[in-house]
């Protein structure tokens, strides 16, 4: 399943986020992963949370974090939920149909290997297209 979490710049994303994080380490038995670009959060996480800092990867537009998806499902067959922070801040773009195309794939894999994955995306919420609007 994928979920997105939108709001401007601001408006607790982030703070909603981690606490997402914290309810999947009390409820679930598998990995959790949380990708975000840099440290900023190491101290807000459990170390029980695989934290991957995008900057030590080449990730630069959407097909790259699509690999990084498919990467770190394949290392851990037992990951459970996989939650990244600003997706447009890691790949450094804004372009709403290359994210809609990325989502859709990660989505897919995302079911087959049985993960969940929330993202969160500084948008409004009145300017998300329908393609993202489904994943609200």
């Amino acid at each position: 399943m994928l979920k997105i979490i939108v709001g401007e710049k601001g408006t607790g994303k982030t703070k909603t986020l981690i606490d997402a994080v914290h309810a999947a380490l009390d409820s679930q038995k598998g990995s959790i992963v949380f990708i975000n670009k840099g440290t900023r959060h190491t101290y807000d996480l459990s170390s029980k949370i695989r934290l991957i800092n995008t900057e030590e990867y080449a990730v630069e537009n959407y097909d790259a974090f699509y690999g990084v998806i498919c990467g770190v499902l394949s290392q851990d067959f037992d990951i459970c939920d996989i939650f990244v922070d600003s997706i447009t801040k890691i790949v450094g773009c804004n372009d709403v149909p290359a994210l809609e195309a990325m989502l859709d794939k990660a989505a897919a894999v995302c079911e087959k290997a049985k993960a969940n994955l929330t993202i969160t995306i500084s948008i409004k919420e009145e300017e998300l297209s329908e393609g993202l609007k489904k994943y609200l």
